[in-house]
């Protein structure tokens, strides 16, 4: 720990510790608590089993030097990790890089014999786990004999792309495996034990690399060695299934017709005969034709997924200006499309016109060639009615038709593929209508790709509409009931599912972390949905139990009840059950009339939308006490509707005669030949996810614009959702000012975005990791605000959320945070303060950040939204004895909103930016020297005699660039 920290460990007790609740501690607890940022503590793992260190003796090779890491050596580090033992030390090095060689041979041999035991004719499967363990192969050496002392980028980069291998060869080798009980159960063994050593793996490499914990890169490095053994481990249980298999060296010129290899082919062959594989679905002979049939399949699913999830945020603009319900909000019914098949006339129409209605679904992906976004609107509307249409009228004819299996796969793989692109784009979709090639859009590559997949699947073979008579079986008393289930299904994959990060935001407290961040954890909301995907793909009966239903509910209670990774853990199972019964539910619906039944479930689905924002804008909305903060309320409600919906299917598997066996439901054979080429598809999609979460890693080594002068740049901004005034998204827009006016630290309002009225999106992903800021999201969204949050450039040790008194209106949130400010504590409070119209409500919540900035023992800036006049009301409560806060400009008369307040730090200077079209409030600014022991005056200086390190960036002087430049006073002051 370094010398600064233990100087403060005087300083009187603080409010620090994270939570709703606070609590007082000493600096010289945080400084030992589980600080993120280079601060001395033990967590949890290293108090329950301490790992001491063997005493080694001083001079054995370069023990000293290998067990060094960027943070901490010998004693806190005293394991070598593989990459440090074979790559930074001569003669170490050495014994591993002479010992790959000398295994090379084995492992090419061990593939070919491979491919020679499990290939046959017409199989493409062989061939390929063939290629990847070549690929592998040569992707070992690349790591072992480029080491990171060389190149420490491509050495990661063949570490990552060998352990991104290592899954397709592990199943694979799986798939392909002869009959051989023994070697098959030793094989899931260590498969299980490597992909499960993931897991710890990872932590405690976050342990080291963000958190900065001393040890952790030990017990890391011990199941970093553990993976090869599991590795070398997998690959040596072949001996087993080679006991029978001879090679035989045949000297051809003493009168054999047959060299080696033919030879080899013979006994391989004979070998074959032998056996069957154990996953069938894998096993098939490939086809290119039917890969693309299913690529195709699961990008319509995708597009139906990104129109739906659109519509919500392009509706939300309009309420937005109009500061209530401004009549455009009726779009939403939309959805209910469906209705119009129970006409018969219409239901034979557009059975017959499939492709046709697909094509009206166009529409909303070229909405982003408008601007207005009124048209805009109306062409996302229009194009999610016919994407409603054209999946309910799919899936009733899939019911018929044999591929109604196929249908339900590729809607639930577009939904992940949905979530794995707004992973890879910080959580935009990149065809949504308010994406542009400007703003990070991909709209044309969307809507040709989406051409292709119509022409692809609909075009291929004409339609056939079946019999309205004979098509329906099932019984019209328990229709609605399925309708209901589904409904709630709908609601709860929206309003959970569609961005991999909205329940991490659920469960996010502050600093110190203790729970999962949206990069890199959000792979593993991804990966949880792949195996909810898997377990209804496979086994439904697994999805439809009683007991899952069960471990569903418990997952949503600790969602909704515990913060950190109790409640992501809920989550994760959470998500696991809703993909499971995505295809259960589906079929039960497609047994009955479809326009009663999809449109009941998207009516359901439309009403859990609107509770879903009445918890949040009960202040705007006619009724909206009844569900006040009530998400609790929301959550059971969609849980009980699920389990309605879930009686239905039970009731129906239990004998009844009326229904059509399952191999009529499309668990035949064309779901058989189908499902693996959808679990290639769900396969490509998880290791893109994870190659995503690898880039996304967050590298913590943020520098503040001006170190020399210890200066800190301040601002507060509130962002109109990252809707900017012509209903663009605009985080790059925000991004250019934030950065071209060299803010240190930022408070962004109105900036949770994690409901489905504002897309599931966060804006605070892409401004911390484009600007390389540290980001506290704030109050997250089942807190029931419109959102305050915090961007830094300087660690933040500590952070705490507060709900303030709101006994009429909205909820007014707040962060406290610590900020390590060039080795000095400064606290940061972001706050937005109630409406103009709950003057009680404002009242009550100025005694409560006033009270908040006295108990502080600290210099203090406040970056806040207060709704008051200078000098009048509550402002005299702010800026007062009691908070003993300093305003950054006294004689600035022309506020309403924004404020800056400070204490303890020298005041260099003040600026007020205008905001172009981005938002409809200004951007403000304050600089500040840390520490420098100068008292602010109120003297006013010419900025030219500044020093050029304390200057505000002069291109927004005049007309500035791109609508923004310094306004009220014209300049700086």
């Amino acid at each position: 720990m370094s010398e600064r920290y233990l100087t403060d460990a005087t300083m009187e007790p603080a409010k620090l510790t994270p939570g709703i609740a606070m609590q007082k501690v000493s600096i010289h607890q945080i400084a030992n608590s589980s600080s993120p940022f280079g601060l001395r503590h033990k967590p949890p793992w290293q108090q329950r089993f301490p790992i001491r260190c063997p005493r080694i003796p001083q001079a054995n090779l370069h023990y000293h030097k290998i067990v060094k890491n960027e943070y901490y050596g010998y004693p806190q580090e005293w394991f070598p990790s593989v990459s440090a033992t074979i790559g930074d030390r001569y003669p170490e090095r050495s014994v591993f890089q002479i010992c790959i060689a000398l295994t090379s041979g084995p492992r090419f041999m061990l593939v070919l014999l491979w491919y020679y035991l499990t290939g046959r004719p017409g199989a493409s499967l062989p061939k390929f786990v063939a290629f990847v363990g070549v690929a592998r192969t040569f992707l070992c050496g690349g790591w072992v004999y480029i080491t990171s002392t060389d190149d420490h980028d491509w050495h990661d980069i063949f570490m990552i792309s060998y352990l991104v291998l290592t899954l397709p060869w592990t199943l694979g080798c799986l798939a392909t495996s002869p009959v051989n009980l023994k070697a098959v159960k030793y094989r899931k063994i260590l498969a299980s034990l490597f992909f499960g050593t993931l897991v710890p793996l990872i932590y405690f490499f976050i342990q080291h690399k963000v958190h900065k914990v001393p040890g952790a890169y030990t017990v890391y490095a011990f199941f970093e060695w553990s993976l090869i053994l599991y590795d070398v481990g997998f690959d040596a249980v072949t001996a087993l299934d080679f006991e029978g298999f001879e090679l035989r060296l045949v000297d051809t010129k003493g009168g054999f017709n047959r060299g080696s290899a033919q030879m080899a082919d013979v006994y391989a062959e004979d070998s074959k005969k032998e056996r069957r594989p154990l996953a069938q679905e894998l096993t098939n002979a490939f086809s290119w034709p039917a890969m693309i049939d299913t690529l195709s399949d699961v990008y319509l699913g995708f597009v139906f997924w990104s129109v739906l999830t659109s519509l919500g945020v392009v509706v939300w603009y309009f309420p937005l200006w109009h500061m209530g319900i401004s009549g455009y909000e009726v779009a939403i019914l939309a959805t209910i499309s469906p209705y119009l098949l129970t006409n018969s006339v219409v239901r034979k129409t557009v059975f017959s016109n499939l492709h046709f209605v697909y094509i009206g679904s166009l529409t909303t992906l070229v909405a982003f060639l408008v601007t207005t976004p009124e048209v805009r609107l109306f062409l996302t509307t229009t194009g999610l009615f016919f994407a409603c249409l054209a999946w309910a009228s799919d899936f009733s004819l899939g019911s018929t038709t044999n591929k109604l299996d196929i249908k339900t796969a590729a809607f639930s793989l577009g939904l992940i593929m949905s979530s794995v692109a707004k992973f890879a784009n910080q959580t935009n979709n990149p065809i949504w209508p308010l994406m542009n090639a400007i703003n990070g859009g991909w709209n044309k590559i969307g809507l040709v790709l989406t051409v292709l997949a119509i022409a692809r699947v609909h075009f291929r073979q004409p339609s056939h509409p079946p019999v309205d008579t004979t098509m329906y079986t099932g019984k019209d008393g328990s229709k609605y009931l399925a309708a209901i289930g589904l409904g709630g299904l709908l609601f709860a994959l929206h309003s959970l599912l569609s961005d991999s990060s909205t329940m991490i935001t659920w469960v996010w407290d502050g600093y110190p972390v203790k729970g999962p961040l949206a990069a890199p954890h959000g792979a593993y909301t991804l990966l949880a949905m792949g195996g909810g995907f898997l377990i209804g793909l496979l086994r439904q009966e697994i999805a439809t139990s009683p007991g899952f239903f069960a471990a569903g509910c418990i997952g949503a209670f600790f969602l909704q009840s515990f913060h950190g990774w109790w409640g992501y853990y809920g989550a994760l199972v959470l998500t696991v059950y809703l993909m499971a019964i995505v295809p259960s539910f589906i079929q039960s619906c497609a047994r009955y009339p479809p326009g009663s039944t999809f449109g009941t479930a998207f009516m359901v689905y439309n009403l859990l939308v609107l509770a879903h924002v009445w918890v949040v804008a009960y202040a705007f909305v006619p009724g909206g006490f009844l569900l006040r903060e009530r998400t609790w309320l929301v959550m059971t409600i969609t849980m009980a509707l699920i389990g309605t919906g879930l009686s239905v299917i039970v009731s129906n598997t239990r004998g009844n005669s009326h229904i059509k066996s399952r191999s009529e439901y499309g668990i035949s054979g064309v779901r058989r030949t189908s499902r693996s080429y959808f679990i290639y598809a769900l396969a490509g999609l998880e290791l893109l996810a994870v190659s995503i979460a690898y880039l996304r890693f967050p590298r913590y080594d943020y520098k503040p614009y001006h170190p020399e002068e210890k200066l800190v740049t301040a601002g507060i901004w509130t962002v109109h959702f990252a809707l900017d005034n012509d209903m663009w998204s605009s985080e790059r827009r925000m991004r250019d000012l934030i950065k071209e006016m060299e803010l240190d630290v930022i408070g962004l309002l109105e900036s949770d975005l994690q409901r489905i009225i504002m897309g599931n999106r966060d804006m605070t992903q892409f401004l911390a990791e484009d600007l390389g800021m540290y980001a506290d999201f704030g109050p997250g969204p089942n807190k029931h605000t419109w959102g305050a949050a915090l961007l830094s450039k300087f660690p933040i040790v500590n952070s705490t959320h507060h709900l303030l008194p709101s006994p009429v209106g909205e909820l007014a949130p707040a962060i406290l945070a610590t900020l390590d400010m060039y080795g000095t504590m400064v606290d940061v409070l972001v706050f937005h303060s109630g409406q103009e119209e709950d003057a009680e409500d404002r009242r009550l919540q100025s005694l409560g950040i006033s009270k908040l900035m006295g108990d502080s023992p600290r210099p203090l800036i406040l970056l806040s939204y207060l709704v008051t006049k200078p000098k009048k009301g509550n402002y005299n409560t702010y800026v007062s004895t009691e908070s003993r806060m300093n305003d950054i400009d006294a004689t600035d008369w022309d506020r309403w909103c924004e404020y800056i307040l400070y204490r303890d730090l020298h005041r260099v200077g003040y600026a007020r930016v205008s905001r172009s079209s981005i938002t409809d409030t200004e951007l403000q600014v304050g600089k500040f020297v840390v520490g420098s022991g100068q008292q602010s005056t109120e003297e006013q200086v010419d900025e030219d005699e500044m020093r050029e390190g304390l200057r505000f960036p002069p291109q927004f002087r005049g007309d500035g660039v791109r609508g923004h430049r310094y306004h009220v006073f014209d300049k700086p002051r």
